[in-house]
């Protein structure tokens, strides 16, 4: 049975939307055991494939990451890592502390050897419902062309295993489509990723082409990473700010939004990134899921079904006998 270790206490609204996930997906699914880690209140579920295993501490989003680490050695997210390390469980899952997160993989958990540094990866929306995988999205914020190779490599495994896409795609995101654009980092990572014949490498791709699916994966440094991300989100939320705004600034305009209500449902769904899952750590020996930190019920249980597809498709495994043995 697939074991996962879920942080019950992560989360802006943990930990009842985290046991709502849950309680959504041990009622889908009976080959996996969740076991959750939180505070003694918080054990409710009543169901044959929970555990519950009580911690007297939680990480904080305001938390410093490495120190709550190391400190809090009864944190729910620490326990939560400790079982991957030690094999009790096959992954963890936390909507928690984004960098304390990072630090539980690389510190309690360790990183798979050959592979020099982790990334933060996670599947985005397309218009046409594809989405792409971006890496990495703030687990580094200064990379070398080397890793970004790595990263490649990492998510075209993961894209095969986990997203049953036979040969992804694979650009480098940059200022523009042409071969000698971009900084020193972009122009030795292109030239890198070009001579790599184990990857069907596209060339650079521009942030304006990202949602149109110019390619199944992108990848990036840390920082420009995360800057696509919150870009893509501030621009999606924004607009549904003012759409909302002109859908309800006049009767005429109420009454015309209640005719396409659920053409607007289905729009806003097209384009929420928690249908894809959470953010995967790639590059440490165990399987480590990060849930956004406003996650809903329905996020947290796409988050857990992703866990259990990387449980499934030995992810780990693969990634450490195809990238890890690469020095």
């Amino acid at each position: 049975m697939i074991k996962i270790a879920v942080d019950l206490m992560g989360g802006d609204d943990a930990p009842q939307i985290v046991l709502d996930g849950i309680e959504m997906f041990l009622k889908e699914f009976n080959d996996v055991e969740i076991q959750g880690y939180g505070l003694p209140e918080y054990n409710t579920i009543q169901h044959d494939n929970f555990k519950f295993f009580p911690c007297t501490e939680q990480i904080m989003m305001e938390d410093e990451p490495v120190r709550s680490i190391r400190r809090k050695k009864d944190a729910s997210m620490v326990r939560a890592a400790e079982a991957v390390k030690l094999k009790t469980a096959d992954a963890c899952l936390s909507a928690g502390n984004t960098g304390a997160l990072m630090s539980a993989g690389l510190f309690i958990i360790g990183r798979i050897i050959g592979i020099e540094r982790p990334a933060l990866a996670m599947t985005l929306p397309t218009i046409d419902n594809k989405g792409f995988m971006l890496l990495d999205m703030g687990a580094n914020a200064d990379a070398k062309p080397e890793h970004l190779v790595q990263y490649a490599k990492m998510a075209n495994v993961y894209a095969k295993a986990n997203r049953k896409i036979k040969n992804p795609t694979i650009g480098l995101a940059n200022i523009g489509t042409e071969d000698k654009k971009g900084n020193v980092l972009t122009k030795e990572a292109f030239a890198l990723l070009k001579e790599e014949t184990s990857l069907k490498f596209i060339g650079n791709v521009e942030p304006k082409s990202l949602l149109n699916s110019s390619a199944d994966i992108v990848v990036a440094d840390g920082f420009t990473g995360n800057i696509i991300l919150k870009t893509l989100e501030g621009t999606a939320n924004n607009i549904f700010k003012m759409l909302k705004q002109t859908l309800t600034s006049s009767t005429k305009n109420k009454l015309a939004t209640a005719l396409i209500k659920k053409d607007l449902a289905t729009l806003k769904g097209k384009m929420d990134y928690s249908e894809y899952g959470g953010a995967v750590l790639f590059g440490v020996d165990g399987i480590v899921i990060k849930a956004h930190g406003s996650s809903d019920k329905v996020a947290f249980y796409n988050a857990l079904r992703q866990a259990r597809i990387a449980v499934e498709e030995d992810v780990v495994n693969i990634l450490t006998k195809e990238v890890g043995s690469v020095e």
